[in-house]
């Protein structure tokens, strides 16, 4: 068990490591499912401008967090 340990260390340490992106991405397709799910749930769904661009923003934040860590953990 160790020794698989020393062994996944030393490749993040190669390779650097992709917990920022997994994290945003998980973020980002957990609320894009949750949006998809309150619109079929509820049709009248973010039907409020201000509801509307509140969803919009979130998802773009999150969207761009999502590039970011891509683009900064890539190799």
């Amino acid at each position: 068990m160790y020794g698989f340990l020393v062994f996944a260390a030393e490749g993040a340490a190669d390779h650097g490591s992709k917990t920022a992106f997994y994290i945003a991405g998980l973020a980002l397709a957990a609320c894009a499912v949750l949006i998809g799910a309150l619109g079929v749930a509820r049709p009248a769904f973010a039907e409020g401008e201000g509801t509307s661009r509140a969803v919009i923003g979130l998802v773009l934040v999150l969207m761009i967090a999502t590039l970011a860590a891509a683009i900064a953990t890539s190799s």
